[in-house]
């Protein structure tokens, strides 16, 4: 019984790590083009700034790829496109790449990338939209844990990225969707044509004061009986308050309705990357 679950515990050991290495294939083969492919002086590109591509072949200096937008397959160099891991990770992408990628169309404000030193492994910087892109450098402990603010750190970067899409904690703005995922928001969108309702031509002066005040017994009436419930609430309470008194509540009931944050409050992380 025994040798039997041994047996069984060490099959799915295999099935777990085959899962999770095959997953990492399946993202190892994505990159995004860095740079429009042919040039535009040259002809019309094949492929365009922020595309993402499947590689099929890397064969040396040129990789066969397929557009995961067009599904059209060709040749681009392999120093036209970055790497992407977990969809956030960018592999050898400068800081001024960054700020290209993330101010194309689709991405909006809290879009954001990691990209990785190309000139040392293991040097990580955070990139953000929000009014202007930001960047973030990532620290490193001895013990391999991370963090941009050193009272908060990490044991890896998908911890980090979690928490900060949880809540900004000192970064410029909430992390929302990495950078080129093809999420726009409805709020981004070109809006549509104005939805249009239909009303019928309505006459106060022909409204019985009783269909308004009344809001019980009424089923047929002109007005419904949200308005005429918020009608007849009015109406009890003008009437038994002085207007100045109602004034003045008003006033204390603004008066709370603002809260002003601490100065010390509004301070951001700004520990600002040089590569």
């Amino acid at each position: 019984m025994g040798n039997m679950m041994k047996v069984i515990g060490a099959k799915d050991k295999v099935n777990r790590e085959n899962v999770n290495s095959s997953f990492k294939d399946s993202e190892d083969d994505i990159v995004v083009v860095l740079e429009d492919y042919p040039a535009p002086e040259i002809s019309e590109p094949i492929y365009r700034k922020g595309e993402k591509l499947r590689v099929i072949a890397p064969e040396a200096y040129w990789w066969r790829v397929r557009s995961l937008q067009t599904q059209k397959e060709n040749y681009i160099p392999n120093s036209h496109v970055a790497k992407v891991y977990h969809g956030w990770l960018f592999e050898g992408v400068e800081r001024q790449k960054a700020e290209e990628l993330l101010l194309l169309p689709g991405n909006r404000v809290g879009s954001f990338l990691v990209r990785e030193s190309s000139r040392e492994r293991g040097l990580y910087s955070l990139s953000v939209k929000h009014r202007i892109v930001k960047h973030y450098r990532i620290f490193r402990l001895d013990n391999s844990w991370y963090y941009i603010s050193p009272r908060l750190t990490f044991q890896c970067l998908e911890d980090m990225i979690n928490h900060y899409s949880d809540s900004a904690d000192g970064l410029c703005c909430v992390l929302t969707t990495p950078c080129l995922s093809g999420t726009t928001p409805q709020s981004d969108a070109n809006p549509g044509a104005p939805p249009v309702v239909m009303r019928r031509n309505f006459d106060w002066k022909k409204v019985d004061r009783s269909q308004l005040v009344n809001t019980e017994g009424c089923t047929d009436n002109m007005v419904s009986y949200g308005v005429r419930n918020s009608i007849a609430a009015y109406l009890s309470l003008s009437s038994s308050q002085d207007p100045a008194q109602m004034k003045a509540e008003s006033r204390k009931k603004k008066s709370k309705s603002f809260y002003a944050l601490p100065e010390n409050s509004l301070a951001t992380i700004d520990y600002e990357d040089d590569f």
